[in-house]
């Protein structure tokens, strides 16, 4: 999944705001360098983020969207807001990459009917205070017991599971400790067989464990990038998607025996 941040204010410096041009040029480069889903957020979500109006994050989205949307390509939009959700869906969205878990009044009723695929993620509290003091008795039994009654929320709405995808929500009111136990026991957060979403690239855990700066992450986000998926993640949330497809393919040779 190819990062398309539509934002001014991305914590990993990439973000496009209403730029449309440059985040068109952003997309086709991800959609080159070999994703299999365009991931598309016109509200930030980084720790300390601040709200943004509607108005304001369909202005960003909606542009890019209707362009990227005819590529031939599954495209993903980062929204809790339910007529974002709404208004992705009818420019042409196929999936829906909710950070609250469609926990919002109204969300749930947004994505319940038609086929989008939904991404169903953990977090503690809210972007702007959620890395503020996280705390856990057992990080990874909390966030499987979420996701587990999430899923049934959306099955007494009537959406079938084959929908959803889980995310652990790493970074996401989580301390580097509870990151750190998110990934090695990634597997343990899903329920139902469903598959798992991870997205560490270039976050503040990885700065954390190695001193670098966000724009020199790269090393360290393709080896998380690895672990996620040796832990069960099937899709894996990235800024760099060709050096991450590449990883993944000596890592899939190596497990296969064979290439291809």
């Amino acid at each position: 999944m190819g990062i398309v941040n539509l934002t001014p204010d991305s914590f990993s410096g990439d973000g496009t705001g209403t730029d449309v041009e440059r985040a068109l040029g952003l997309a086709q480069m991800q959609l080159e360098a070999g994703a299999d889903i365009l991931d598309l957020g016109a509200e930030s979500s980084r720790p300390g983020a601040m709200h943004t109006p509607e108005a304001e994050e369909l202005r960003r989205l909606l542009p890019v969207l209707q362009e990227v949307a005819g590529w031939g390509i599954p495209v993903s939009v980062d929204t809790y807001k339910p007529a974002v959700m709404r208004a992705a869906l009818d420019a042409g969205a196929s999936m829906i990459n909710d950070i609250s878990a469609l926990r919002h009044p109204g969300a749930m009723d947004a994505v319940a009917t038609g086929g989008c695929a939904i991404c169903l993620m953990h977090m503690q509290g809210e972007p702007r205070s959620m890395q503020a003091a996280p705390r856990y008795g057992d990080v990874v039994a909390e966030v499987q017991a979420f996701l587990v009654d999430r899923v049934a929320a959306c099955r007494l709405a009537g959406i079938d599971v084959r929908r959803l995808v889980l995310d652990p929500g790493l970074g996401f009111g989580k301390s580097l400790e509870h990151n750190l136990a998110l990934l090695s026991g990634l597997t343990a957060t899903g329920c139902a067989g469903l598959p798992l979403l991870a997205g560490i690239s270039r976050k503040s855990m990885l700065g954390a464990i190695t001193g670098r700066q966000v724009g020199d992450r790269l090393a360290a986000s393709i080896a998380a990038a690895l672990l996620a998926v040796q832990n069960g993640a099937k899709i894996v949330r990235v800024h760099d998607v060709a050096e991450t497809r590449d990883a993944l393919a000596v890592l899939a040779a190596v497990e296969t025996g064979s290439v291809g």
